[in-house]
């Protein structure tokens, strides 16, 4: 699946999900400025984690574990070489605080630019029990925006349940992410 998505849409698995990845992934700006306005693109991956509508904790460039060691940030890029996913977070839900009750995935561009700037950008969310790719987004088709609020793991019953959410957000770093965040833990 790639694009913007106006809805939400629910991923319920045949297994509880117990383990997932988020995968980010972009190639570095062109000395030509084709596709940036700058030398250099900094996206980031974060996965934060509250309890109802409270910030719990979370992983990101600036803290690459979350207390509980649930979440794992892999390392930051701060230029997008390589092939592949350039950062990579790894949610492992049976470590997680058992009053988390929903853990967001979102990316910005610390460094600014709109995602229609970005060459390759992607981001991509896996089920790493099955190897299934849940959700993939073409950045580009995100258009004018520095931040995109990819999906959220929730409990609406017992079970882990994956929702995509692809929406949109101006925010270049988590500061300004967290408050556009709250809307969509609901």
């Amino acid at each position: 699946m790639t694009g913007t998505y106006p809805f939400s849409q629910e991923y319920r698995m045949p297994h509880a999900l117990t383990h997932l990845s988020m995968g980010l992934g972009w190639d570095p700006a062109r000395a030509d400025g084709t596709y940036a306005r700058r030398d250099e693109i900094d996206l980031n991956a974060a996965a934060l984690s509250f309890a109802g509508e409270d910030f719990v904790d979370g992983a990101f460039h600036e803290q690459l574990t979350s207390r509980d060691g649930a979440l794992r940030h892999l390392g930051d890029s701060v230029t997008g070489d390589g092939d592949g996913d350039n950062e990579v977070i790894v949610a492992d839900l049976t470590r997680l605080d058992p009053a988390v009750t929903t853990i967001v995935f979102l990316v910005t561009c610390y460094t600014g630019q709109r995602f229609d700037q970005i060459r390759n950008g992607f981001c991509r969310v896996v089920d790493n029990v099955t190897g299934i790719e849940l959700l993939r987004i073409d950045l580009d088709t995100v258009g004018a925006h520095t931040g995109i609020v990819v999906g959220k793991l929730h409990r609406p019953h017992q079970e882990w349940v994956f929702t995509m959410l692809g929406r949109p957000i101006v925010a270049q770093h988590l500061v300004d992410a967290v408050p556009q965040v709250v809307g969509y833990l609901r």
